[in-house]
């Protein structure tokens, strides 16, 4: 029997995400997503996405620590390089990752970025003023880095704080560790210090993470992040301050009293793999890596938790998924060669 809030699939389904729809309730009243224009390509592996008060958005990519505007009609302009990115072999997922627009953007210029350094993973601020970024400081360095598993998203709450997602780097042992900031979701001041109400009296907001990579809010305030798997199950979860989501202890649903379970799960992360995420029209938006595909996921109602799968093999790999300001979602491909920044019209 289907859990309802567990998505299964089997080698007999090539087409279970969507089959399993009609097992768990009525579809929402939404229309489908459609592919918009491609607004930029010849990308190599674009990680992060954040949008400037005009529309355009800043683009960053992982394998050359490269920043570039991208123009909301379409288009790419250059903007520079980050300096001190590690790009060596030795980096592996590593690299020029998240970025996200100061919440006071039109007043202080700024622009957070999280990096991989030859001996850590760090998030620093520079200022955008004249096409091109200067006045460098780093918010918080210190995040362990390994080869794999260095989470990497960043993203202002509607408190205001700046939130960081990280990886366990291989040692799974740190995800349970608070005093750690490895295998969590971090919060902070704009200056990296712990932000007050804090959990743990340091950065730690939630933790038993195995590598987080998309976060965002819904309407009501509540956060959400999409969560890898190691073979069995990717996660989607509710994000709740001190909140314990298991890992390593737990993969997926069923773990121990004290920890959180997901609130949707994928069985067999070669469907899913999830990366990016984005809230609009009540549901969560989930770009799929391996699955190379976009899900839905409905967040409350009487179809709460049913998942939709949009896109397969359309695009490829989906890194990166973010609300625009006109409504519409723009996603990065992930395919290592001429990826590409694409509209989704809701």
């Amino acid at each position: 029997m289907l859990d309802r809030r567990t998505l299964l699939t089997t080698t007999a389904g090539a087409a279970a995400v969507t089959a399993a729809g009609s097992l768990l309730g009525a579809a929402p009243a939404v229309a489908a997503p459609r592919r918009g224009a491609v607004l930029a390509r010849g990308l190599d592996i674009p990680w992060g996405l954040t949008f400037l008060p005009n529309g355009d958005a800043l683009v960053t990519e992982r394998e050359n620590a490269r920043v570039s505007r991208v123009r909301r009609g379409g288009g790419l302009v250059s903007v520079g390089r980050i300096e001190g990115v590690d790009l060596s072999d030795d980096a592996g997922e590593g690299g020029l990752l998240g970025c996200v627009v100061s919440p006071t953007f039109r007043e202080d210029r700024e622009v957070f970025f999280y990096l991989t350094t030859p001996t850590d993973n760090r998030v620093i601020a520079m200022r955008f003023v004249g096409g091109g970024l200067q006045d460098r400081r780093t918010v918080l360095a210190g995040i362990p880095r390994a080869r794999t598993h260095n989470g990497g998203r960043l993203a202002f709450g509607p408190d205001g704080l700046l939130y960081a997602t990280t990886g366990d780097t291989r040692e799974p042992s740190t995800s349970q560790n608070t005093s750690s900031l490895a295998g969590k979701i971090l919060r902070m001041q704009r200056d990296g210090s712990p932000a007050a109400g804090n959990p743990f009296g340091n950065q730690v907001w939630s933790y038993g993470h195995r590598n987080v990579q998309g976060v965002a809010w819904d309407a009501d305030g509540r956060m959400w992040a999409t969560e890898f798997g190691e073979q069995r199950t990717d996660e989607l979860n509710r994000i709740r301050s001190g909140g314990n989501y298991g890992w390593p202890g737990t993969e997926g649903r069923g773990g121990p009293a004290g920890t959180i379970d997901p609130f949707v799960t994928w069985s067999l992360t070669g469907t899913c793999s999830p990366s990016g995420l984005a809230v609009a029209r009540g549901r969560a938006w989930v770009g799929a890596l391996a699955g190379q595909s976009l899900y839905s996921v409905v967040l409350a109602g009487p179809d709460e938790g049913r998942i939709r799968r949009h896109f397969r093999g359309d695009v490829g790999r989906i890194r990166t998924v973010v609300t625009a300001p006109d409504g519409s979602l723009w996603i990065t491909t992930a395919n290592g060669g001429n990826d590409r920044v694409i509209r989704v019209l809701l």
